[in-house]
Order: structure tokens, then C-alpha cells, then sequence
């Protein structure tokens, strides 16, 4: 039996640093650009429209992130329903935007990808790589849809 490959990703110095939603694709969503997947998903998480631009005008996805892990500001009352939904959709749009990563993503064939990161049990890998990758999982089903198309 032959073993699946693993790719796993998470810095902006990996190979595969473009399915990270910290990499520099844009998209566009609610009718509005977002630098990156990382701005659109933490400002998702609020209601406030002007938290939400205050996000989206925020230079690097650091930043955004920062924004976005402020509980001064009211989390929406559905995001652990939506959270995943919402993510899915803003990658999906980023591969179908972007021909680099579309490409990228393709070319993985059917390996597993995983994001390794150490400190995310939930979209990552997590410290001792048992963690649930819930965004190495939409990435395989963003290719899987990519590949159907």
C-alpha cells in the first residue's frame, strides 16, 4: 500500500506559504476587497460594520488578527456556528481568484495538507499534531472542488 504525502504549511517562509490565509491574495467578498482571507474571517467575527472596516483597513494580517482577538468588541452570537462556514467560503474564493495558489493546490494530487500550526488545535495541527485542521481540511475540499470543476 502505498503512504500519502503529507504537505504541511504555516509560515510565510514555507514552501507552500500561499494556502496560508496570512499570504498576500486578496479577495473579494460582501462586495468588498479584503487584503487577505485573514482580514475578511476576523472581521466576520463581529457585527459592528465599523470594527469590521476598521479590520479590513488594517495593513498586515497580523494586524487583522490582533484586531480581530479583542473581546471589547461583541462577538457575533453564531460565530462558533458559522466560523467554519464562513472560512471555507473566503478560501474557496481566494483559489478561484488566484492562479498561483489554484495551481499550487492542484498540483498537491491527493495529499493530505496540513497546517502546522503549534499553537491552533483548531485550524491547525496543534502542539503534538493531534489537533482537528479544520483549515487543511477545507483545503482539501476547496482542491477536491477545484479538480471537479
Amino acid at each position: 500500500m502505498t503512504e500519502i504525502e503529507t504537505i504541511y504549511f504555516y509560515a510565510q517562509t514555507d514552501d507552500y506559504a500561499e494556502f496560508s490565509n496570512f499570504a498576500p491574495y486578496g479577495v473579494e467578498m460582501d462586495d468588498k476587497w479584503w487584503r487577505t482571507v485573514e482580514h475578511y474571517f476576523q472581521a466576520m467575527k463581529f457585527r459592528d460594520s465599523a470594527y469590521q472596516e476598521k479590520i479590513r483597513g488594517s495593513g498586515k494580517p497580523k494586524a487583522a488578527k490582533a484586531l480581530g482577538m479583542t473581546r471589547e468588541i461583541k462577538l457575533r452570537e453564531d460565530w462558533e456556528e458559522v466560523k467554519d462556514q464562513i472560512m471555507l467560503e473566503a478560501v474557496r474564493k481566494k483559489f478561484q481568484t488566484h492562479e498561483v495558489p489554484r495551481q499550487m493546490l492542484l498540483n498537491t494530487g491527493h495529499a493530505n495538507i496540513v497546517e502546522n500550526a503549534p499553537m491552533d488545535a483548531y485550524w491547525g495541527c496543534g502542539p503534538d499534531g493531534a489537533g482537528l485542521n479544520k483549515l487543511g481540511k477545507i483545503l482539501m475540499v476547496v482542491r477536491d472542488e477545484l479538480t471537479n470543476a
